[in-house]
């Protein structure tokens, strides 16, 4: 007999490079609560590989703390400038990284598609979302962050919640390194994929 989990947790995170957002949700049936947001302040940490390794062991923290059932992240939005496009795109696969070393189920989301969830408007402003979120969670004033990039993963998350039960989705779907490797091809580099096809054989 399977016991059906009437619980979920979903963790959102929101990608970057100064500064990294994380937001929590508890989830019982059609209801949604927020259990925890914040930031991981990578500021005066000017090592850009010392920075990939503090948001593996934040977000494994954070992972911990709170069990996920699931992970939902903010895809990079692509700009002209290529380097810092390669700094987010490397912290986004830092935070998948140590998901999936959980076995946690990856659900990726263009900001347009979070926006768009939240207000409706695909060109919501930051605020815009934040002051969504606090009326749609019953968030009290004291409980809003100092950084939205804490209630930009919350509306990642958020946005998960309101797909969860729907027959299709624009989200991406990862569910082990090999597959994210596979699914962007175009951002990765053959050694990667070689790493993939190792940690694949290795389970």
């Amino acid at each position: 007999m399977t016991i059906q989990k009437t619980e979920k947790i979903i963790l959102g995170i929101d990608p970057g490079t100064n500064l990294m957002g994380y937001g929590v949700l508890r989830v019982q049936g059609n209801r949604a609560k927020m259990e925890a947001m914040g930031v991981i302040d990578l500021r005066k940490m000017p090592d850009p590989y010392l920075r990939l390794g503090h948001i593996f062991e934040r977000v494994t923290g954070i992972i911990e703390s709170y069990l996920p059932d699931e992970l939902a992240i903010e895809a990079p939005f692509f700009g002209k400038n290529v380097q810092s496009m390669l700094k987010l795109g490397r912290a986004q696969g830092v935070a998948i990284a140590a998901a999936i070393h959980r076995d946690i189920p990856i659900h990726e989301y263009a900001p347009l598609k979070i926006k768009m969830a939240i207000t409706g408007q695909g060109q919501s402003s930051k605020e815009q979302v934040a002051g969504m979120l606090q009326r749609v969670l019953n968030l009290k004033k004291e409980e809003m962050p100092r950084f939205m990039d804490a209630t930009d993963a919350l509306a990642a998350a958020y946005c998960h919640f309101l797909q969860i039960g729907k027959p299709e989705s624009n989200a991406r779907h990862y569910s082990s390194w090999k597959d994210f490797v596979m699914k962007n091809k175009q951002s990765v580099t053959k050694p990667s994929q070689a790493i993939a096809n190792q940690l694949e054989t290795q389970k």
